[in-house]
């Protein structure tokens, strides 16, 4: 029997076990999530001519897809709280296989944006939110690690997609490669599946009946208290507070978060178009389809090889209590390769330069949400993750076209990664100089808040506080005084101290 301060307290992180489990079923919907937008590109150039549209015009076929993804996020964290992460995966995953489909039939590139971008989108922001969550319910300890295998995905899925979106394309066109990459989408419900909830967050609370006013206050206690109480108190909130019941606003008060989300925001303005555009960089060079498309399969590769990689060392004792830093340095080396690039003038240079960029990018893919619950814990991450990707949806909306814009003004490729390039190390030199800020701040609250705890006249003035509250709160009038003892009567059965 469970102890009565313990009923109704969800069960802690089992950190394996069936969490390998939901690692692998996160593995597979994260893959598709952060993967199949930048294997698409492999049929960027025929449908552009096949439409007679522009490369920044084809661009926003993947922008909107990625900012779909990403802006949905607070409502895939509303969904999660409400129905939990198996339920929203499997409904994500077949909202991919219907926009896909529906892809296969389109007359135009606006219809594109809508069955690609925001319908597929949407579907592979059911997949993101709800499996990175899921992992942080199961893992405390070995969370980076999770973490960091979870993340592999993205790289195997690449990996795979690009060669056979290749293949598809020279056998069936992009209309019938849609069709077949839409039943691939499918397998998403399956991964959902996996996604076996921790344990009953509820419990029902046995009372005594020899009283009729204790009829009233009986029910299912959960953890925010009792059902009739929450009933009540929903009824008298507006909109906005039952919406900050799933998505907890207070974090713009945080300032850990906050640092985190400009960083985050900016980084995106350069973060994924030099994967859109690096098999066209090549095709435009004079590289054939294949040798174009086998870049993005190296630079998988080595992602999938760097994630859990990192994931290991950021678990370490001597990186983890300062992972933000770890986070930074990952942003501006990613920025860094960009930068470098205009310099790779033959396939070798692509090569090397695929390998390096593969490097740093699951550097920081791998690092993305760990920091993030680094910061404001397990138990805001759900809200968090949904704040940080609405936020961040603007710029990875823009990214690529801008990147398209460049290409299209200038006529050359450099332009677009020397773009990206600047963005990010800006975005990473940010985040190293404000964690540096946060970290010193932090110390001197603590350090502030033990001399409280050792300075007895401070205590004895909270104490005097506590009294006084305690005070007022007998002074509510007599008309109170029956609520209050039946309230502590309950109070007492629960804990089993009733006296008979």
């Amino acid at each position: 029997m469970p102890a009565p301060a313990e009923v109704g307290r969800a069960p802690g992180p089992p950190d394996g076990g069936w969490g390998w489990v939901v690692v692998f079923g996160a593995f597979l919907s994260i893959g598709f999530a952060y993967a199949f937008p930048k294997g698409l590109a492999i049929f960027f150039k025929e449908i552009q001519d096949f439409f007679g549209t522009s490369y920044s015009e084809v661009a926003w076929v993947s922008s909107i897809m990625l900012a779909t993804t990403y802006g949905a996020g607070p409502i895939s964290s509303i969904l999660v709280n409400r129905y939990g992460s198996r339920p929203v995966v499997m409904f994500g995953g077949l909202l991919c296989g219907v926009g896909m489909v529906s892809a296969a039939f389109c007359t135009s590139i606006l219809q594109l944006y809508v069955c690609v971008g925001f319908i597929t989108g949407f579907g592979l922001a059911l997949n993101l939110q709800p499996s990175v969550i899921i992992v942080g319910k199961y893992f405390l300890k070995r969370r980076p690690i999770a973490n960091g295998l979870a993340m592999a995905g993205s790289p195997v899925m690449l990996c795979t997609l690009a060669p056979l979106n290749q293949f598809l394309f020279e056998n069936f066109g992009w209309r019938g490669s849609f069709l077949i990459l839409g039943a691939i989408l499918l397998h998403c419900c399956v991964a959902g599946a996996l996604f076996r909830p921790i344990g009953a967050r509820t419990a029902l609370v046995k009372t005594p009946v020899t009283e009729e006013g204790n009829d009233a206050l009986k029910g299912k206690i959960t953890e925010d208290g009792p059902m009739e109480n929450r009933t009540e108190e929903e009824e008298g909130k507006d909109c906005f507070e039952k919406i900050n019941q799933y998505l907890d606003f207070s974090l713009f008060k945080h300032r850990g978060f906050l640092i985190y989300l400009i960083g985050n925001v900016l980084m995106f303005l350069g973060f994924f178009a030099p994967i859109v555009f690096l098999a066209p960089y090549a095709k435009h060079t004079g590289i054939d389809e294949y040798s174009a498309a086998f870049l993005l399969s190296i630079l998988a590769v080595v992602d999938m090889v760097a994630r859990p990689a990192t994931g290991i060392i950021a678990n370490s004792r001597w990186v983890r209590p300062r992972i933000q830093y770890f986070f930074s340095f990952a942003i501006a080396f990613n920025g860094a390769c960009h930068l470098l690039c205009p310099l790779a003038s033959s396939y070798t240079g692509l090569i090397v330069y695929s390998s390096f960029f593969g490097l740093a990018f699951g550097m920081v893919c791998a690092m993305l949400f760990e920091t993030l619950m680094d910061l404001v814990g397990a138990a805001r991450f759900t809200s968090a993750v949904g704040l940080v990707t609405i936020a961040e949806c603007c710029t990875i909306l823009l990214g690529p076209p801008i990147g398209g814009i460049l290409i299209d003004t200038f006529g050359d490729y450099k332009y677009m990664f020397i773009k990206c390039g600047a963005v990010m190390v800006l975005a990473g030199t940010f985040l190293f100089i404000m964690n540096y800020y946060n970290y010193r701040m932090l110390a001197k609250e603590e350090k502030e808040r033990k001399r409280k705890e050792e300075d007895p006249k401070s205590v004895r003035t909270e104490d005097e506080g506590k009294k006084n509250w305690n005070k007022d709160s007998t002074q509510d009038g007599p008309e109170l005084e029956p609520l209050r003892e039946k309230g502590e009567r309950v109070k007492k059965e629960m804990n089993g101290t009733v006296e008979v």
